[in-house]
């Protein structure tokens, strides 16, 4: 079973919707026991860093997570604010996050991004692999939509397994052993997202 972690950040209806299309297992957890049954973890999210992390933790998720992920190795896939509480640091609210990747999440603007470039970034556009991954393998440089107004810079380059250019280059997928992030939304993103969630769906653990 995939367990989709409901922490009150985002929309989770699109997410479970898609993944149940890919064939998958899934359900919507609000509690942590729900994560101790599962065989892998969905973090999406959208909305602000530093409450999203409050959140977590007032849920009592932060235990569950880090034994699961860093111990006993399930894998997580985090989508959008997920993906950027999977890093080290953000710069929105000034708080730590997860720091299961190191990584900084960063605002566009201090990414000395051109004037003419709106935030935040909302719209198509395509990946630039960097890394093989098994997440990726059959996306390519199809176009994946995008909303984010902050942007994930890996501190190695290792852990980066696609960019995407808007003004800046930034990090829009990252891996470290069984941790996923996507900065883009691939539940949104048609028929490239759909297979990039049944990769996820079809891997092995670790």
């Amino acid at each position: 079973m995939i367990a989709i972690i409901d922490y009150g950040m985002g929309n989770l209806h699109s997410v479970y919707k898609a993944f149940k299309r890919v064939g998958a297992e899934v359900q919507v957890i609000d509690s942590p026991t729900g994560i101790e049954k599962c065989s892998k973890i969905i973090l999406p999210g959208v909305g602000d860093f530093k409450k999203g992390m409050i959140n977590l933790r007032s849920a009592g998720f932060m235990e569950s997570l880090y034994k699961q992920v860093n111990e006993k190795k399930i894998p997580i896939l985090g989508i959008c604010l997920g993906m950027q509480l999977l890093t080290s640091y953000s710069e929105e609210g000034d708080v730590e996050g997860l720091d299961f990747i190191k990584a900084k999440t960063i605002h566009f603007k201090n990414l000395d991004i051109p004037e003419n470039f709106k935030i935040p970034h909302i719209g198509w556009n395509n990946l630039i692999i960097r890394n093989p991954s098994e997440l990726l393998s059959c996306s390519g440089n199809e176009l994946v939509y995008f909303v984010h107004s902050y942007a994930v810079i890996c501190n190695s380059p290792v852990d980066v397994i696609c960019e995407t250019n808007y003004g800046v280059t930034f990090h829009s997928g990252i891996q470290r052993e069984n941790i996923y992030g996507l900065q883009f939304h691939p539940e949104k993103s048609h028929k490239a997202g759909l297979q990039i969630l049944k990769n996820f769906v079809d891997l092995k653990s670790i």
